[in-house]
């Protein structure tokens, strides 16, 4: 077969067979479908030639692991899909269901082919459906490799996790053109919809990348963390620990004032196998951390506020950032590993009209909906409704620990004495009241000890100790089984 690599490389990018060879394991792809022709008549289509119909398809190995992979060639018909192209991506991924392993889509498309009308619309219908079949049984990797425009946009919308790179990935719904002529603006591909607009506004993509090499590379090394189908089991990878230099660390992180800001992801640092945090989604949502880790060779998901982006409260967009990886773990058996240091839902009228009631009930469903291992530490504030939804007890939570100076409550203490105490607060005299108040509430309603006697807390630990409690913890829970379900179709989610 013969490819035109020089178009493509004009462009600075991979052609669609390169970019499958830069990421399979040398020798292991066998291409499937490659005499497939469209059935086009209308606008000269009869008399044109579009060889593999624009989409090379086919099976793999990846780091020894079998896997589906489809690459659009934009070099043929501008990768525009046809009803042979989608239905030749749409068994691709029927036959990844039956082989059990992870489909890889890497897309570089013009969209719909117009000359096709609603044949290439089936094309795309028949592809969405394959994407939704295969949703929590195999996972499904999108990379954005050049235009993704139109329908072209729900099947990586639809997939687990999304990759761009930068100055070659654009998606949108409709492009600048159409823009233009709807709304009367000037705006770029890489304004309207390029990897930064998706990865720190839309929430779109999960990562961005600084080049094709470095994208494939990222592949990899997700593909090293899930498992690749739904049941599949694999044995703890090696694995290092410098437990004297983190157990140290551990201790000196948490800022001596309660409301200074300090980086979660030094403490999930310290609590996970030596370099082994793959962080997800990392610059949308920067109030909440998700991503993948080993602590003991095995892989868990990590859901963490982060006191440095937004003091770690929740918003509409960190809840759905939340609470779809928390369904993506459960889905796949991943155990989950909760921090917490949450002030709150974010208040105001903003949060409110986009809706912060339903996407926070989002991130409720998803832990309360969730039955693999469920571990949680609270390092140090959990407050009101928030205190609920990351994960307590309350939710379904097999251990929850506490640090010592924790404080888990309705509110904070200024909060709470301002409601209580509102008549005094405005008599000078009474000053030295609510300051004996203030301590009273931090004391008797704040300290973690209260929630201990409740049996909300499994236990007040040290941070040092943390690492070893999540250990025996995950050790204990690893044949844990739902035993509760009640017998119906499927919940209704707030979506």
């Amino acid at each position: 077969m013969e490819y035109n690599l020089q178009k493509q490389h004009d462009k600075g990018k991979l052609h669609a067979i390169e970019r499958i060879h830069m990421l399979v394991d040398p020798g292991s792809f066998m291409e499937i479908y490659s005499g497939v022709k469209h059935n086009c008549t209308s606008f000269g289509m009869d008399k044109k030639e579009i060889p593999y119909d624009g989409v090379i398809t086919g099976f793999a190995a990846i780091n020894g692991r079998k896997v589906a992979i489809y690459s659009q060639d934009f070099t043929v018909q501008g990768g525009s899909l046809g009803k042979m192209h989608g239905d030749k991506i749409a068994e691709l991924i029927s036959k990844a269901i039956d082989a059990r392993c992870p489909v890889i889509g890497i897309n570089d498309s013009g969209g719909a082919r117009i000359q096709e009308g609603v044949n290439a619309l089936a094309g795309y219908g028949n592809l969405f459906y394959q994407n939704v079949r295969a949703s929590g049984f195999i996972p499904q990797i999108s990379i954005i490799a050049g235009p993704c425009a139109g329908g072209a946009v729900y099947s990586p919308g639809i997939t687990d996790f999304i990759f761009t790179i930068d100055k070659i990935s654009y998606m949108f719904i409709t492009g600048p053109k159409v823009v233009k002529s709807v709304m009367f603006m000037d705006i770029t591909e890489e304004e309207l919809g390029g990897g930064a607009v998706h990865a720190q506004k839309s929430g779109v993509t999960h990562f961005r990348c600084a080049d094709e090499h470095d994208c494939y590379e990222r592949v990899k090394r997700l593909l090293d963390y899930i498992p690749h189908y739904y049941g599949d089991t694999r044995e703890p990878v090696s694995f290092s620990y410098e437990s004297e230099g983190k157990a140290n660390a551990i201790t000196r992180l948490l800022p001596e004032r309660s409301n200074q800001g300090y980086d979660m992801k030094k403490i999930i640092e310290c609590l996970v196998d030596d370099e082994s945090f793959f962080e997800i989604a990392a610059e949308f949502a920067v109030n909440v951390i998700i991503g993948f880790a080993r602590i003991e060779g095995r892989t868990v998901g990590i859901i963490a506020n982060n006191p440095s982006g937004l003091g770690g409260i929740m918003d509409c967009d960190a809840s759905d950032k939340a609470a779809r990886f928390v369904r993506y773990c459960d889905a796949y058996n991943i155990p989950l590993l909760t921090l917490v240091d949450i002030p709150g839902f974010i208040p105001g009228p903003q949060e409110e009209q986009k809706g912060i009631i339903r996407h926070g009930a989002k991130l409720i469903y998803a832990y309360s909906e969730a039955t693999v291992p469920k571990v949680t530490v609270i390092t140090r504030k959990a407050y009101g409704g928030a205190y609920i939804a990351m994960c307590s007890k309350h939710l379904g939570a097999d251990f929850v620990y506490a640090w010592p100076k924790a404080e888990i409550a309705v509110m904070g203490a200024e909060g709470a004495i301002q409601i209580l105490y509102a008549k005094q607060l405005k008599d000078p005299s009474q000053a030295a009241l609510v300051d004996e108040k203030l301590q009273e509430y931090r004391d008797t309603i704040m300290n973690p000890q209260t929630a201990a006697e409740c049996g909300y807390i499994s236990e007040v630990i040290e941070p040092i100790k943390t690492r070893e409690r999540i250990v025996q913890s995950f050790k204990f829970l690893d044949n844990k089984r739902a035993t509760d379900s009640i017998p119906k179709k499927h919940g209704n989610i707030p979506l």
